[in-house]
């Protein structure tokens, strides 16, 4: 049987598509679409943005709206201040168990922050972490709204569809900077 042209390109470029996507390297514990995406080697959060930005090779590959510390302006000086941090760290471990729907720590308090918040003798603070949404329904309720308030304590909140893709996209360690 003789096909129209334009069927048999569209068979030819369903067959290459099939064929691309079963040549791509099965990886234990990825979804398919993680396999399918660049590797993520440099995360930068603009704060007056309110914006997360994923590279790969210097090339934007994912953004993310972001919710921060209820007192976003300013970088974190000691704990408690509910800011979120400014400056290079490094995303470092990832934790599955969590309070709040995945959670990847930041390296915050580095040598500097230490050494500033020892100067001012106040504690510089800790476990900064980028995360979703609260685990706790009566906590989501507070936050339900999406792109959400400025609510954390510090931290860097996504929802919770971009955290299980910024989660399958990043393999720790991978630097992060946050800008005012």
């Amino acid at each position: 049987m003789i096909r129209p042209p334009h069927v048999a390109i569209a068979f030819a470029a369903v067959l290459f598509a099939t064929l691309a996507v079963a040549a791509v390297p099965s990886t234990p514990g990825r979804s398919p679409a993680a396999r399918l995406t660049s590797r993520v080697d440099r995360v930068l959060v603009l704060k007056a943005r309110h914006e997360m930005l994923l590279y790969s090779e210097q090339r934007i590959v994912a953004r993310y709206a972001v919710g921060l510390g209820s007192a976003p302006v300013g970088a974190k000086q000691r704990a408690g201040d509910n800011r979120t941090p400014e400056g290079s760290y490094v995303l470092d471990y990832k934790k599955a168990a969590s309070a709040y729907f995945r959670a990847i720590h930041v390296s915050y308090p580095d040598a500097a922050d230490v050494a500033r918040a020892r100067r001012a003798g106040v504690p510089p603070g800790g476990a900064i972490m980028v995360h979703g949404q609260p685990n706790d329904p009566r906590e989501r309720a507070a936050v339900r709204a999406y792109p959400f308030p400025d609510w954390t304590n510090g931290c860097i909140a996504l929802s919770n569809a971009d955290m299980a893709d910024l989660w399958a996209r990043i393999e720790v360690p991978v630097p992060i900077e946050i800008r005012p």
